[in-house]
């Protein structure tokens, strides 16, 4: 190891001495060989290719080395999350990482068995985001963690544990990586049944093992650095890929919610925005020159990454209702709506802008990059078809959009009768949009129940049209001042029964409350009008 790399592992409160390790790491070793022996219970081990996660698949690996080939008969499953949206340097990285392990596994008669997962489509980030219009995760709303990173992991544990009972799950997890990272390690100790095996009320039958819990940041590293890889990758190339960025921190393989985020670390998702800035992404262009084709991501993720966005989204929930909040605001109490999903202005914009970000970066990335996906068909035709289905946008911009950008016709992966043989399109919207005069609720009112009507057309049976007719006009027959309005009309309402504040009671019941058109006033209006 060169001479300033020791100096940059080196720890100078380090507790322990390099011999202490190397009998620690021993001791481990011991463990491993006789809880892999113990029983026929498979081992799951998560990793992210990342530091710890190399660590500690670096430690069982060597350890069961040692074992003859007639004991190593468990399978050890080798399972990473995909989340779609991961730095592509280092999705890169992991999947030659699972290739070399796998080959080296089959070589070497060792019982390894790689597994890469990814989130179902209905999950996936840029479905959400664009398709259902999400807003960007915050703290308070990270819809992201759960969809992308727990339930891969957890389905494929579930899986595990039906054909074989119970799993052991091995993690990277240690104490040092933060404060919180220790609260959360020393909570699930109180229930350990021996040293370092830990049950997770998430993970039915599952028992979670992490032997590196009490090593420190250069500890790790010094193992990396002087025990050679035994499956044939390079940890030197680990070691510049984290040189190379501010944040030193890896994404672990997260199980449930427990579990700290990427936060800023090196091995997180590009457009992650859970965090003030993205440290390492912007670290990797600044410091090389030739990773600057990454550039339109961290002009995306800072794009998406703002304190106020209420002007890109809808005044109402996902689901078609205004709903208030209550917020101290320097002493004051303040009540507002609470903002929606993506207006379709913003959704397509996106679009265009992921698509622009993926042509761009085609062109201009190191050959061995350039078949790089930012957003997949897959995705791309589920988020059709809840634009055409569910959001009533029977205009069908996707396919224009990315002809527009890309110079290709889109292919749709998912072909229905919904996308291929609509009898409105981009025309009637225009001419519909013209009449409505720039009336926003008018003009909504008048797309989704024709679309709707449009939708039924082709079925053998209509029966539920009634009801999502009235649904449109739930939601759609208001205007934005009245909808507001009525919102903290109710709102009134419920606190003066909380209240038992009958004055103001009756008062909220007696005044007028805001007029809402429902669907008879359309369907059957004033004979005086018919007359006229």
């Amino acid at each position: 190891m060169q001479s300033n790399q020791l100096q940059l592992l080196g720890d100078k409160n380090s507790e322990r001495s390099i011999n202490q390790l190397t009998e620690d790491i021993k001791f481990i070793t011991q463990e491993i060989q006789e809880l892999y022996c113990l029983d026929a219970i498979p081992w799951v081990i998560g990793v992210s290719w990342g530091k710890d996660s190399t660590t500690i698949l670096q430690l069982i690996w060597n350890a069961i080395s040692e074992l003859p080939i007639a004991k190593r008969t468990k399978k050890i499953y080798v399972i990473t999350t995909d989340t779609l949206v991961e730095n592509p340097i280092v999705s890169t990285w992991v999947r030659q990482s699972l290739k070399t392990l796998k080959t080296a596994a089959h070589e070497q008669n060792m019982p390894f068995e790689t597994h890469l997962l990814y989130p179902e489509l209905k999950d996936r980030y840029w479905v959400n985001l664009i398709g259902k219009g999400y807003p960007a995760p915050r703290v308070r709303f990270r819809w992201c963690t759960e969809r992308l990173k727990i339930n891969p992991a957890n389905r494929f544990i579930r899986n595990a544990v039906r054909e074989n009972g119970e799993v052991i799950l091995v993690l990277g997890m240690r104490k040092a990586e933060s404060i919180k990272r220790s609260a959360v390690m020393k909570k699930h100790e109180k229930g350990r049944i021996r040293d370092r095996l830990s049950p997770r009320s998430s993970l039915i039958n599952s028992l979670v093992y992490t032997p590196i819990e009490d090593w420190r940041d250069d500890e790790v590293w010094l193992y990396l650095m002087q025990w050679k890889n035994p499956w044939g990758h390079s940890n030197k190339d680990l070691f510049s890929m984290y040189r190379g960025a501010t944040a030193d921190n890896e994404c672990p393989l997260v199980v449930d919610t427990s579990t700290p985020s990427c936060g800023s670390s090196r091995f997180g998702c590009w457009v992650c925005t859970l965090v003030s800035r993205d440290d390492s992404l912007s670290a990797m262009i600044q410091n090389d020159e030739e990773k600057e084709w990454l550039q339109p991501l961290l002009d995306i993720r800072n794009e998406l990454d703002i304190k106020n966005d209420r002007a890109k989204r809808d005044y109402r929930r996902i689901y078609g209702k205004v709903e208030l909040f209550e917020r101290n605001q320097k002493g004051k109490l303040s009540v507002d709506t609470i903002p929606g999903p993506y207006t379709k202005k913003w959704r397509e914009y996106w679009l265009r802008k992921v698509l622009e970000a993926q042509t761009q970066i085609r062109q201009t990335a190191p050959q061995e990059m350039r078949d790089i996906t930012l957003i997949t068909p897959e995705e791309l035709s589920e988020i059709r078809r809840i634009w055409l289905e569910d959001k009533h946008e029977f205009d069908d911009s996707l396919p224009r959009i990315y002809q527009e950008v890309t110079g290709e016709p889109f292919h749709d992966r998912n072909k229905t009768p919904e996308t291929e043989t609509s009898l409105l399109g981009a025309d009637e919207w225009g001419i519909l949009e013209e009449l409505c005069d720039e009336d926003e609720m008018h003009f909504e009112l008048t797309t989704r129940l024709i679309d709707i009507e449009r939708q039924y057309y082709t079925k053998s049976r209509r029966s539920g049209i009634l009801s999502d007719l009235e649904k449109c006009f739930d939601t759609s027959s208001r205007s934005r001042e009245e909808a507001i309005q009525n919102a903290y009309h109710q709102r009134d309402i419920k606190e003066a029964i909380a209240n038992a504040d009958v004055k103001k009671l009756q008062k909220l019941t007696q005044s007028p409350e805001p007029q809402e058109q429902k669907w008879s006033d359309f369907k059957f209006p004033n004979k005086s009008n018919i007359d006229n």
